[in-house]
């Protein structure tokens, strides 16, 4: 019998670039511009995704084009003016996910062959471009990251759809892995808890409650099977028994809706008039689902809703900030990062 030749287990002599490992950490998305005709492009992309709004037939269509995006933008850009980086003629979300990016990157910079690029599910620059760049880099493998601590489907799942219609379109495609929702992550909640006992102790007054906020869903998508609602929740009690609060203390409230359905509830506006009115004189709000300040956490909470909560009796008001680019922000985003690249690096 011939005795088998044994496993070469040594690595091939391949080319560094061939070997590169592509991050692209991907938001949202927001106008490249914070004017009508900016916000017009983009509300219109981000609206026709029937990941967002699911019943994509001819009335919505109706809707869409000869209601919404003839008015809608002239409003939204009005208030994308309230937190506008003038200096950069950006959004606040474009500078701080670039941010992200760079400082990840610089963290990795000790590994030559992982490149880190960043894009926007909706608008500039797109994920199509980001994995583009990735590819033209040399990276045969790519994590795409979305940046939303709650899975659901208008989110996470879009940022997938669009990423596998990129890869749909090439010959040769790239290996691809995503990141996994991190909802109750131990990094993040003490990201998060590190985060919110920093601000406070900034403050001059000491808030009786505490709301956490987060973007809100029509109730219908939950009843079809989304887990967006079950990952708010998880993250919401994961904070209490970090902070020591209970939920008379640390309050759940669903922001943003839009339309006429039925949304997620307690909505957040409902809430600080109910709270004010009720006689509650000093709050702080944090919003766990952003992973970066933007226009529905900078005018809508701390702008509009602060109006509302003391218009209605309230009187001392605070937003905290969302991780962005800081410490303990770079700190969940680093861990998540090197963990789903385990084999790879």
């Amino acid at each position: 019998m011939t005795t088998p030749a044994p496993l070469n287990t040594a690595k091939p002599a391949v080319p560094s670039a061939q070997l590169r490992v592509g991050v692209l950490l991907v938001n949202l998305g927001t106008p490249d511009t914070a004017d009508a005709p900016g916000v017009r492009v983009y509300l219109k992309e981000f609206l026709s995704d029937a990941r967002v709004i699911e019943d994509q037939g001819l009335i919505w269509k109706a809707v869409l084009n000869g209601i919404i995006l003839r008015s809608r933008p002239r409003t939204k850009a009005l208030d994308y003016q309230k937190i506008w980086n003038n200096e950069r003629n950006e959004s606040p979300l474009k500078t701080i996910t670039r941010s992200q990016a760079e400082k990840l990157a610089a963290v990795l910079s000790d590994r030559d062959h992982v490149v880190v690029d960043w894009a926007m599910r909706y608008g500039n620059p797109s994920i199509k471009a980001g994995i583009d760049a990735l590819i033209a880099k040399g990276c045969e493998r790519i994590l795409a990251v979305p940046l939303y601590p709650q899975y659901s489907a208008s989110t996470s799942a879009t940022v997938c759809d669009e990423v596998f219609r990129v890869l749909a379109r090439l010959r040769n495609q790239p290996t691809l892995r995503v990141t996994p929702p991190y909802y109750e992550d131990e990094a993040y909640i003490e990201a998060l808890t590190v985060s919110i006992e920093t601000h406070l102790a900034t403050l001059s007054f000491k808030p009786e409650l505490i709301v956490a906020s987060f973007h809100g869903m029509p109730k219908s998508y939950v009843e079809k099977g989304d887990p967006y609602q079950s990952h708010c929740v998880a993250t919401t009690e994961a904070l209490r028994r970090r902070l020591g609060m209970d939920d008379t203390r640390l309050l759940l409230t669903f922001q943003s809706r839009f339309g006429n359905d039925e949304w997620l509830q307690p909505y957040t506006d409902k809430t600080m008039e109910r709270l004010a009115r009720e006689g509650v004189r000093r709050i702080a709000v944090v919003t766990p689902g952003f992973s970066a300040d933007c226009l529905e956490t900078l005018e809508e909470i701390a702008q509009e809703n602060a109006e509302i909560f003391k218009h209605n009796g309230g009187e001392q008001f605070s937003a905290i900030p969302c991780l962005n680019d800081s410490d303990p922000g770079m700190d969940v985003i680093r861990t998540l990062v090197l963990r789903e690249l385990q084999g790879w690096i």
